[in-house]
């Protein structure tokens, strides 16, 4: 294991000590001579370097790393993917695993382990965002920071949702006391499956034990799958049930069951830390059929009914008496009848599946009416997700019942073709009314939070010093009460208070989060998001995902405050980059440079071959545009440049070495005066020349030599016998006629 302790890997890394021993990579200790600091180094296990699945997987996890930045995941520098050694450059932290603090402390105390829980959700909320599903979140793989904080770390089976969507079963991995349940199927997993080992996580803090445990794997293995983990606060009476309650959904067995992302057991969690005597109004395990005595004389009765459902063939009797036989008949032609009719209808049924199947096959969907649906039932019914990719708009129209669809388009009927993904996009827009701001003045505070929430309202707080009302009773609202207002939008509560001691709180982490979650999430601290603090900036992150704010995470600021937020346009911004080729030198004055882009010739210019180097700025956007650059039509440069990183980042680099061919040598020409034409020509082309370029004219000789010759002979050439010429030079031969 200490093979490479005291090694420098490519001049750069030296390899201090072992941290760490995994299944297929060895973790060390090392230091960054270029960067001067210490790092972590992940190097795959030399048995693995010639097996393609775990060469995949190592490659997998540097490439979900490096997607990734978030303060609360491990950061990577640097990959090597050489044939003989592959290996991760990793931030160095200082700490401990989350596995190890826990076999210390036996029990996590509730408010310290939501402390813990609420950074590594904040990681995954950021990993699933960029489409990386963990897949094996454990307290071994977070580690546990001096300060406190929360690291995630080794996304050695990440996979990317958008990508590979299943693990077969009998590959399933990932730690068997962790995984969720369609893992240990091998079935589809994704967001959801970090979220049933993120509730184990917080299930063994809370109670110091494991839901599930057993001497074999495969006995944990069908455990999760198909028992029922004991309630955490019949382990340890001190866990409040709203923390309990976020728990148990988080392991709920049906994924659809669990919360849907990171972000909506986020704000769960929120409720909880601003009010922990509270009551989530999910609940599971809960029987909903009444308890039923049966009498023996009831069961008896049971046994004899049972007993006497048998199969038809053997109540009937062997024989038939002759008056009996033309009731049976009776009964077997309506029968009969009945049967026929039953296959004419399969047989209808048979033709109508064809034609859905054919129309399915040729991408088609034939759209329905959603006019008069609510939006709510629409985004809960997964039957329409085959089909449809909906696309909500709202309208304020007050004669239409609040979250109902007043237009589609395209329109009923319409016979639309199916997208990349395998659906038809669908807008819908529905009706947003007005609603009436409820009276709450004098109520409490949570009694008249509910209300403003009930009311379709999103309340903020606001503290005002009153000595004569009672604390924590509604002064007045603003809106004021019975005003109509649209609903989503915000109602502050001035809330009485005999002192306000605390008049500043920290403000909640609300990047990677999407805006309309972020507004929830400064919501239920008591600040506030509002359209004009929202300002658009260009990025490579989702659409409408926060990437930065004002004030930042953790600093104070006054209760109801605004946070400023920038969100991400979707659209990648534009940059430029400086390049430098080196001119190849053929010994020419002249050379005619071309330069293109993804195969597009961006420009063209002459250079002197004698510059040695030519300087050209590229601008673009994206992560994987080409560049090549020609001399004289021979490529000199190609190169993959990715504009999503800052400085942009140049890989992929070839700058082939071209080598001009030697120009043909010159030749003698030889005498060929006196020769027949065909003799002639061969006599030149045994000298090296062409006969392409051989020219023929008949014509009386004018010069006293051509006397001397016959009809059919030369008697001039051109160029002249002896004269150095190219190969491909013009020669011009006059014959006697």
């Amino acid at each position: 294991m200490d093979y490479y302790v005291g090694k420098i890997l490519d001049g750069r890394y030296e390899i201090q000590e072992v941290l760490g021993v995994g299944g297929m990579a060895v973790v060390y200790r090392a230091y960054d001579n270029i960067d001067d600091r210490p790092v972590a180094v992940k190097i795959l296990k030399e048995e693995f370097l010639a097996n393609e699945e775990f060469r995949r997987r190592f490659k997998n996890e540097s490439k979900a790393i490096a997607m990734l930045s978030h303060p609360n995941i491990v950061k990577v520098y640097d990959v090597s993917y050489g044939d003989r050694l592959q290996y991760i450059v990793m931030e160095y932290v200082e700490g401990i695993t989350l596995k190890e603090y826990i076999e210390q402390r036996r029990v996590i105390p509730w408010k310290e382990a939501v402390h813990f829980l609420t950074q590594i959700l904040r990681a995954l909320q950021h990993a699933h965002d960029r489409g990386v599903v963990h897949r094996d979140i454990k307290p071994q793989n977070i580690m546990l920071l001096h300060s406190g904080n929360i690291k995630v770390t080794d996304f050695g089976i990440a996979r990317f949702s958008r990508s590979e969507t299943r693990t077969m079963s009998e590959n399933a991995i990932g730690s068997v006391h962790y995984i969720s349940p369609e893992q240990a199927r091998g079935d589809f997993t994704d967001e959801k499956t970090d979220i049933y080992s993120v509730g184990v996580v917080l299930y063994e803090m809370l109670t110091g034990q494991l839901p599930f445990q057993s001497d074999s794997t495969v006995s944990v293995a069908i455990m999760q799958l198909q028992s029922e983990p004991r309630c955490p606060r019949e382990i340890n009476d001190a866990i409040p049930l709203g923390l309990e309650q976020i728990t148990i959904r988080a392991m709920q067995k049906s994924p659809a069951d669990r919360h849907q992302s990171a972000a909506e057991m986020l704000l769960d969690l929120e409720e909880f830390k601003r009010n922990p005597l509270i009551r989530f109004e999910y609940n599971y395990f809960v029987d909903r059929e009444p308890t039923k005595y049966v009498s023996p004389l009831d069961r008896q009765r049971t046994a004899q009914t049972a007993a006497s459902v048998v199969p038809a063939r053997q109540r009937v009797p062997a024989a038939l008496p002759d008056e009996d036989i033309e009731e049976e008949r009776s009964r077997v032609v309506p029968m009969m009848i009945g049967i026929i009719l039953g296959v004419i209808v399969l047989i209808g049924g048979i033709a109508a599946a064809a034609v859905l199947l054919s129309n399915s096959r040729q991408g088609t969907v034939i759209v329905d009416n959603f006019v008069g649906k609510y939006r709510v039932e629409l985004e809960k019914n997964n039957a329409y997700a085959k089909d449809y990719e909906f696309v909500f708009e709202t309208e304020m129209n007050d004669s239409a019942p609040a979250g109902s669809v007043i237009r589609q388009a395209p329109q009923k009927g319409a016979k639309e073709k199916r997208n990349d993904k395998g659906v038809v996009q669908i807008t819908l827009v529905v009706a947003n009314a007005n609603q009436v701001v409820p009276d709450v003045t004098g109520k409490d505070l949570e009694e008249a939070k509910r209300t403003i929430r009930d009311a379709g309202f999103e309340p903020i707080v606001s503290l005002e010093i009153r000595q004569d009302i009672p604390e924590n009773r509604v002064i007045s609202t603003v809106p004021k009460a019975n005003t109509k207002l649209e609903t989503g939008k915000t109602v502050t509560l001035n809330v009485a208070a005999k002192n306000i001691p605390e008049m500043q709180q920290e403000v909640p982490e609300v990047r990677s989060l999407m805006l309309d979650v972020a507004k929830k999430a400064a919501a239920a601290m008591n600040f506030q998001i509002t359209d004009a603090d929202v300002t658009e900036v260009a990025s490579t992150r989702p659409k409408g995902e926060v990437i930065e704010q004002t004030p930042k995470p953790g600093e104070k600021a006054y209760i109801s405050s605004h946070i400023l937020v920038q969100v991400s346009s979707g659209v990648t911004p534009t940059q430029k980059l400086d390049i430098n080729v080196h001119v190849q030198d053929y010994g020419e004055a002249e050379a005619t440079l071309r330069i293109y882009i993804d195969n597009v010739k961006q420009n063209e210019v002459v250079v002197r071959q004698d510059s040695d180097v030519y300087r050209f700025t590229v601008e673009g956007s994206g992560s994987a545009q080409k560049v090549l650059v020609t001399q004289d039509n021979s490529p000199i440069y190609e190169a993959t440049i990715d504009f999503t990183r800052t400085p942009p980042f140049v890989h992929d680099v070839v700058e082939p070495t071209v080598v001009r061919p030697e120009p043909e040598p010159s030749h003698n020409m030889p005498s060929v005066l006196g020769m027949t034409f065909e003799a002639a020509v061969s006599a030149l082309v045994n000298a090296g020349f062409s006969e392409s370029s051989i020219t023929r004219v008949e014509e009386e000789p004018n010069a006293i030599g051509g006397f001397l010759t016959q009809s059919g002979q030369v008697w001039s050439q051109d160029p002249l016998p002896l004269v150095t010429a190219d190969r491909d030079a013009s020669i011009t031969l006059k014959v006697r006629p």
